[in-house]
């Protein structure tokens, strides 16, 4: 049997199978089985890894398990959050790719009976400045996620890009997305009651996505382009009815289980509703609604054919809930029931064609991985740092133009971001946006990664993605309060690359416990690497973090509003520049210390930064991250076009250089504009914690100038750093 059908399983896998069963399963069984035991569905190289992640939390109402992580904003209101990627299949097709990324993940959302609010978009790519395979797959990249999100009215308010050649041949293209609900409608993707209804919804069933999750469960190859099959076909309009019709029926009260047809197709969502509800389910194929004839039980169970949905519903609701899906002109039928004898059975025209066990399909073994510290992690440690360069004008200006650090406009502009008119802080106005939702609070949400910290030092690296994105939620006024993580790394199997892997999430973990920030869902993405080049991405976790704001009076950007002001460092700068944009991108040199993150000193940090927001002492707040002091300062002149006035040798630091000063990553900082009389409590509150902190500078009219003591080291208008700032990236993609 098994010689007339490709299998991703390993000959372990394929004699435990039997030994379940105690039979030999038929081609439509194995193929089943197959699809969800692949590692893209199953998490079998990483659910015992994830474990170390805190998944439990004041404002927790469900964790990791479902299709979206579940958090209680008060006043009966709930928020689903989740993250999503299509790597593989924007590799090949980007724009097709990144659209059905984002129609994956509002799927999630909307099958937990919340209505999808907030897109946001952390993206990975090669070069653009040197790769024009790596600037056509941005360019169409983007362009689909702005072509879905603005055709289905869900407004992408936030996201960040990051270039680095690891990226050439496997872009990473994540979507995360928010929404909001009553607790009360809140569903859940199980089948717990023998005799409901199992209704097919949305689209119809094609060939399109057929072996998709295999398909991002293995290395690319030089024959990817072949594989085109295995990418879905977007349909936005549809997914809007779908929006709109499916919190409508949730609001009916009939529907006891929902569940959206994503990875694996209708194996994978019917196997996991019967196998988390405790029942079966039996379906008759010759009921799905089809696009082409005479597809096989093989492509009909397998499909990924997009915006599809299953609900689980009371028999006594169907004639309402028929009433609605017609209403909106939504193709359904009646593909089955849920049954008591807990197995998965398929029937045609009612011959059985498989029959098993749910629970068996659902959960795939565990697989137990071997890892090893890549030799390349000490060699790197160790390098000798740079000549300090005599020209840092021309550092500063080089650095403000890189892919890395330049304006993000050409991105958020394609977007429509303001549309349901709850976005507060827009793009480009901070590191996190803020909605505003029903129950007078406001929502903070922001993502970030760092594969240039992770690939020197994945505990800390990853660490410090968890730390940054903490410190845009309290830049913008928000407590950090809940976090999903997308892991991508390469191939698992690799003894290296599962050590990167696992440290990572140890590096995660620990953050979240230290600051009590519950893990509450997630991806894992492994096989990020190709036979081409023979080589994988960095390690690339990405984090989202929601923060809550109760006031609106606390929300903050990071624009300077007033001459004469305070300019105001808190935090240590260090000579920690391993992974950092300076090295890489000035002196294309790999290695050095990567910024530790101390989780006690976080704590502090954390503690400060809210009586300072909450005693409404500051005017302006932004993190040093990427780029460091010069670049995160020079970013807060730009909104309102003011200058400052600094000398760097007031910024609290150990034993820094002058251009580890400016360019140094180092984390635990934030760069603050506050009124002359407000100063003074700042530096009492600060001492309190033990938290460095000094007056460095002010603002003033239109130029950026910085000193070191009486040495001048920059004197630029704020209008020429903007131009550079601003037009480097359509520069790149050859629009100026």
């Amino acid at each position: 049997m098994l010689k007339d059908i490709q299998l991703s399983l390993t000959n372990n896998e394929i004699r435990l199978v039997r030994k379940m069963l105690g039979r030999e399963p038929n081609q439509l069984e194995w193929a089943m089985i197959d699809t969800e035991w692949s590692e893209h569905t199953s998490y079998k190289s990483s659910k015992k890894v994830l474990k170390l992640l805190p998944t439990k939390g004041r404002y927790v109402v469900i964790g990791p398990g479902y299709d979206s992580g579940v958090i209680d904003v008060g006043n009966d209101y709930i928020i689903t959050l989740h993250i999503e990627s299509h790597n593989h299949p924007s590799a090949i097709d980007p724009y097709g790719g990144a659209a059905t990324g984002i129609g994956g993940v509002l799927r999630d959302i909307i099958c937990m009976g919340t209505k999808p609010i907030a897109l946001i978009d952390p993206l990975r790519f090669g070069m653009i400045n040197k790769s024009d395979h790596s600037k056509w797959l941005f360019i169409n990249v983007v362009r689909g996620i702005a072509d879905y999100g603005n055709c289905v009215g869900v407004p992408t308010v936030a996201g960040e890009v990051e270039f680095d050649e690891s990226f050439e041949r496997n872009c990473l293209v994540d979507v995360a997305c928010i929404g909001i609900g009553l607790k009360k409608h809140l569903i859940l993707a199980e089948a717990r009651y023998p005799n409901d209804l199992l209704i097919l919804a949305g689209g119809s069933t094609g060939r399109d996505g057929i072996h998709g999750v295999t398909f991002a469960s293995k290395v690319l190859s030089e024959k990817s382009d072949e594989e085109r099959s295995a990418v879905q076909v977007p349909d936005p309009f549809m997914k809007k009815l779908i929006i709109d019709a499916t919190l409508e029926i949730v609001e009916t009260g009939y529907v006891r289980g929902l569940k959206d047809l994503g990875g694996g197709g209708l194996t994978c969502s019917l196997s996991e509703i019967a196998a988390k509800g405790g029942c079966g389910v039996e379906i008759h194929l010759e009921k799905v609604n089809l696009r082409e004839p005479d597809m096989s039980p093989i492509e009909i169970m397998l499909s990924e054919s997009q915006e599809r949905m299953l609900f689980v519903v009371k028999k006594e609701g169907l004639e309402k809930i028929s009433k609605i899906f017609e209403k909106y002109d939504i193709p359904y039928s009646i593909i089955g029931k849920v049954t008591d004898d807990g197995y998965l059975t398929v029937k045609m025209r009612g011959e059985v064609l498989a029959r098993l066990p749910a629970k068996m399909v659902a959960n795939a073994p565990i697989m137990h991985k071997k890892s090893r510290k890549p030799e390349y992690i000490e060699l790197y440690k160790n390098i000798k740092p740079p000549e300090e360069p005599k020209n840092l004008d021309e550092v500063f200006l080089k650095l403000l133009s890189s892919p890395n650090l330049c304006s993000r406009e050409w991105i958020y502009r394609q977007y429509d971001h303001e549309v349901g008119i709850r976005t507060i802080i827009k793009p480009g106005q901070a590191d996190a946006a803020v909605l505003k939702i029903p129950n007078e609070k406001f929502l903070a949400v922001t993502s970030d990664g760092n594969s240039k910290h992770c690939y020197l030092d994945p505990y800390y690296g990853a660490a410090g993605c968890m730390a940054e994105a903490c410190r845009n939620i309290i830049a913008v006024g928000g407590k950090p309060i809940a976090m999903v993580d997308h892991c991508q790394f390469g191939d698992p199997n690799k003894v290296d690359v599962y050590w990167t892997f696992v440290e990572a999430v140890r590096g995660m973990a620990d953050y979240c416990k230290a600051l009590h920030i519950p893990c509450v869902g997630g991806k894992v993405s492994f096989y990020n690497e190709d036979t081409v080049t023979n080589s994988a991405i960095k390690p690339s976790p990405v984090v989202m973090v929601v923060g809550l704001i109760n006031n609106a009076k606390y929300i903050t950007d990071m624009s300077l509003k007033m001459v004469n002001d305070a300019i105001m460092m808190i935090g240590l700068t260090k000579p920690e520049m391993g992974g950092s944009e300076y090295y890489e991108y000035i002196h294309n040199l790999i290695g050095g210390i990567v910024p530790k993150v101390d989780f006690q000193f976080e704590k502090r940090l954390h503690k400060l930064m809210d009586k300072i927001i909450k005693k409404r002492l500051a005017k302006a707040i932004h993190d040093c991250s990427k780029g460091g002091f010069a670049i995160g300062l020079v970013e807060m002149c730009f909104p309102n076009n003011l200058g400052v006035e600094v000398d760097c040798s007031k910024i609290p630091s150990i034993n820094c250089r002058l251009d580890e000063l400016l360019f140094s990553e180092t984390h635990g900082r934030f760069i603050i504009e506050v009124s002359k009389d407000n100063v003074e409590d700042i530096m009492e509150l600060a001492s309190k914690m033990n938290i460095e902190c000094n007056v460095i500078g002010r603002v003033c009219g239109n130029r950026f100038k910085l000193k070191m003591n009486d040495h001048d080291i920059f004197n630029f208008s704020i209008k020429e750093l903007k131009n550079i700032w601003s037009q480097a990236l359509p520069k790149y993609l050859g629009e100026i």
